[in-house]
């Protein structure tokens, strides 16, 4: 599945400036991992966003923004914002800058061991 390679040099040029930082294939899409967590992502042309639990439903009341709904299953605490969420650089400030303060309070995912042949 495609992602947008535009939105992913939005995201790149607002990550540069931290360390830490990985890019992985994920979902069908690209995930920035900040500090070893899963941060911001683009799935197709939206912006993925993880952020606190607690703001999940004043957020997605707001323009262009709804809950990640990956495999039929509402992941509460991830969401998508489409373009007319983030048309400006203050729009994809916002949703950025909830996720990277939520980054330092997320719990990291259980690494999966690799077993040796």
């Amino acid at each position: 599945m495609a992602y947008s390679e535009q939105l992913a040099d939005r995201i790149r040029e607002r990550f540069e400036m931290l360390d830490n930082v990985e890019e992985k294939r994920m979902m069908g899409g690209l995930v920035f991992m900040y500090n070893d967590k899963m941060c911001v992502g683009v799935m197709k042309d939206e912006l993925m966003c993880r952020i606190d639990p607690a703001l999940h439903d004043d957020c997605v009341e707001q323009r262009g923004c709804r809950t990640l709904d990956f495999v039929t299953r509402p992941m509460s605490g991830y969401l998508l914002i489409d373009e007319t969420g983030m048309r400006s650089n203050k729009d994809l400030e916002y949703w950025i800058g909830l996720a990277l303060d939520f980054n330092s309070r997320a719990k990291a995912s259980k690494s999966k061991k690799k077993t040796k042949k």
